[in-house]
């Protein structure tokens, strides 16, 4: 079953975004860093991911996209090599997701224990996310379709919710915001904050990650995706201004206070927030387990991992890489807790936007006659995106930055050595034919001179083997100065002479 831009991209797109950080880790940013720069957080990280849905929109429009969402728009534009490079990490990327949203909803859960539990409530947290994971792995392992029904009374289950806490607000007293960071529960500063966040922006991507799930996928890409970034924005604006002026909770409460502080501000108290919190997390965490196999599926079509993982069940299912990533998201539960897998996911997340806003930019500047979007992104804006994203996976963990932008070059060269070859060519062919023409109108402006020759050799070779000396003879004279060009002419009739054309120039 194909589906259309409401069900397909926009309402996993938007599921994600208004998913664990909204609930679990609002009211702690706002109570670290102060109402201003929470809005600064919110309006730096969503700038990032709207450049970057820009220029995943533009790409989108101008190709067929297949499996793969953003893996099959990278490597479709920047070749094989570079798009295996995001590719993989976007798989990991995705399978962390499982284990991160996991986690939320085990933490969502502990709220129905006694807090007498003390130090078992780690392990007992740990042990609900495995069986949350084996859950939602199996689930999607058999129908696709079923998931993404359930996410529209879910979708509903989250506006009430967000109702609810508005309603709750003004019900109560109401005080100044705070106005200045305090770190109260976060001692490590800003960008440790940033990035606990920054997950709670990225979930832009669940739809493109359906694209081989999608009956229009060059129209509900970009009207699905950027859609889901605008609303999703202007609600993340909203709540922190409302949940710095409520008297329930103080800013010091907030700080401290996780899952639990939803339902203490909400109107009739966590009777509407518990099932937006199940849903919305439940849904991010399915829209995980979804993207991840079809991008190993895509991989694997590509040759770029096993082709077993290509397989599919008779229902469609890519069944196989769904297990292999739902028993790789139940290894990640050993990481941690959620703030820990934060990180990882919030570097990773960003990788893959540097290369599709580097993808964009280069699609602009080297002007394609083949490249015309519908939606068109200046490059400069593009290249932005990508910069922005650098900065920030720097700011989160230097460390982290550079052994993810490590680990991409070394998958890069292991990629290149296998000397990958695509049907479909890319961007990079386009990149120097605009090269060559801008040096050649260039070259047209200055005066030849002598001192500025260089030799232009052809030679004629209708045996290759007996004009040999010929050709070594004309490669001294050109000295990798000039350009030396081999040819054999045939003399007759394309149709009637039956010269292995192919075979011949491999020959030579």
């Amino acid at each position: 079953e194909k589906f259309g831009t409401f069900l397909g991209v926009y309402t996993p797109s938007v599921l994600t975004i208004l998913g664990l950080i909204m609930y679990l880790r609002f009211g702690w940013v706002v109570g670290n860093v102060g109402l201003p720069l929470t809005l600064l957080i919110v309006l730096l990280a969503s700038s990032i991911t709207f450049i970057t849905a820009l220029s995943a929109s533009a790409i989108s429009t101008n190709m067929s996209v297949g499996v793969g969402g953003e893996y099959f728009m990278v490597s479709r534009s920047l070749g094989l090599e570079l798009g295996g490079t995001i590719g993989i990490p976007l798989y990991l990327c995705r399978t962390l997701s499982i284990t991160f949203y996991s986690f939320g909803l085990a933490e969502t859960i502990a709220m129905f224990w006694p807090a007498s539990l003390g130090e078992m409530s780690t392990y007992i947290i740990q042990i609900i996310t495995a069986a949350i994971i084996i859950f939602i792995t199996f689930i999607s392992g058999k129908s696709a379709s079923l998931v993404l029904k359930l996410q529209v009374p879910i979708l509903i289950a989250v506006g009430l919710s967000i109702v609810a806490l508005l309603i709750g607000i003004f019900l109560g007293e109401l005080h100044a915001p705070e106005m200045i960071a305090t770190y109260r529960t976060a001692p490590k500063g800003f960008w440790y904050v940033f990035a606990v966040f920054f997950p709670a922006v990225t979930g832009f991507t669940a739809g493109i990650g359906m694209s081989g799930d999608l009956k229009n996928p060059r129209k509900s890409i970009p009207k699905g995706t950027l859609l889901a970034v605008v609303s999703g924005t202007l609600i993340y604006l909203m709540i922190p201004v409302f949940l710095s002026i409520t008297g329930k909770m103080l800013p010091e409460d907030l700080a401290n206070t996780g899952v639990k502080t939803w339902s203490k501000i909400a109107f009739l108290g966590g009777i509407l927030i518990v099932p937006g919190i199940f849903g919305a997390i439940l849904s991010s965490a399915f829209g995980s387990i979804l993207g991840g196999p079809r991008v190993l599926q895509s991989l694997a079509q590509d040759g770029l991992a096993p082709k077993f993982l290509a397989k599919l069940s008779k229902t469609g299912q890519p069944t196989i890489s769904t297990w292999i990533s739902g028993g790789i998201a139940l290894i990640a539960v050993m990481l941690g807790g959620l703030n820990t897998v934060a990180q990882f996911v919030s570097i990773l997340f960003l990788t893959l936007y540097v290369m599709i806003n580097f993808s964009a930019a280069l699609e602009n500047l080297t002007g394609d006659a083949s490249y015309r979007p519908k939606i068109k992104v200046p490059w400069f804006i593009s290249l932005l995106g990508s910069f922005g994203a650098i900065a920030v996976m720097f700011l989160i963990s230097p460390l982290a930055c550079v052994l993810g932008i490590l680990f991409e070059v070394a998958l890069f060269l292991l990629l290149q050595r296998r000397t990958m070859k695509n049907e479909w060519g890319d961007v990079r062919a386009g990149f120097w034919g605009s090269l060559a023409r801008f040096a050649l109108l260039k070259l047209k402006q200055h005066k030849e001179a002598p001192r500025n020759w260089r030799p232009n050799i052809l030679v004629f070779a209708d045996d290759i083997k007996k004009r040999l000396p010929l050709i070594k003879l004309a490669n001294y004279l050109n000295q990798r100065r000039g350009i030396l060009t081999v040819c054999n002419l045939k003399i007759g009739n394309l149709k009637t002479n039956k010269t292995d054309i192919k075979n011949e120039t491999q020959q030579m």
